[in-house]
């Protein structure tokens, strides 16, 4: 006789974070926010550094440490866990991300109500309360460079949404994902990120999937997180080349 397999519990909501060399002061402020939210959860840090130091400082019932050993990019690092995903929602959270609460049931009650939507992002400000501006228009080779070179401000404006009121939801093309509040449906049905891009456009090339899938995305402003931002790829040479390296399969997949 065969036994049949113990089904996974299942969690109101799971969330991942890809680490690599992280500052464990903001690090912990990131962690503490998530666990910190009175649902039925579980964080899964999943660790392309070379050494388990993560594992030995955060400790709890409710974290997966998951050691890769290595540096094997952002997408392929969250594809890791797909299969060990068992929950309603799923969040794409970045390490370097703080909010309170309330921010999560909040959306977790949007995503409820709107069938077609497949992630909702919040409002992210910078620690001195500016706002970042993560909704893009899908990226054209175009206004990639106009961006970099900014020869037309009013054009990266309005490819920023920058010419309507951000303070009311909408949906936009591509939202920057330091903090995707996703359907765990939806994102398996997507097969989670494209792996092929090492770090950078693969949030951008995941909102373009989930357009031709028929589904939405939600930029919803009533609630805010706190997100610092480092702006890697400006300020390293090595992470420039990685994101002209992703511009390049990116573009060579959706077109110019």
């Amino acid at each position: 006789m065969c036994l049949k397999e113990k089904k996974k519990p299942i969690k109101m909501i799971t969330a991942a974070i890809v680490l690599f060399n992280n500052d464990f002061e903001i690090l912990n402020k990131t962690i503490n926010s998530f666990l910190n939210i009175k649902l039925d959860k579980k964080l899964f840090l999943i660790d392309n550094s070379k050494n388990t130091q993560v594992k030995d400082i955060f400790s709890s019932s409710e974290i997966e440490y998951v050691f890769v050993g290595k540096n094997i990019g952002f997408g392929r690092a969250h594809n890791l866990i797909l299969d060990r995903i068992h929950s309603d929602f799923h969040l794409i959270l970045n390490p370097d991300v703080e909010f309170s609460p309330d921010v999560i049931p909040i959306l977790i009650d949007q995503l409820k109500k709107k069938a077609t939507v497949s992630f909702i992002t919040p409002k992210v400000i910078y620690p001195n309360k500016n706002s970042q501006y993560v909704c893009r228009k899908h990226p054209t080779l175009f206004n990639l460079i106009n961006r970099n070179l900014n020869f037309n401000k009013r054009l990266v404006l309005k490819n920023q949404y920058r010419d309507r009121d951000l303070n009311k939801p909408f949906y936009p093309d591509f939202i920057h994902g330091c903090f995707m509040l996703f359907k765990t449906k939806d994102f398996k049905n997507l097969k989670g990120f494209d792996s092929r891009y090492f770090l950078y456009m693969e949030d951008a090339d995941l909102c373009r999937k989930i357009d031709k899938s028929g589904k939405k995305i939600l930029y919803y402003p009533e609630v805010e997180i706190i997100h610092q931002h480092q702006k890697g790829s400006s300020k390293s040479i090595k992470l420039f080349f990685y994101h002209l390296s992703s511009a390049f399969k990116y573009f060579l997949k959706w077109g110019i």
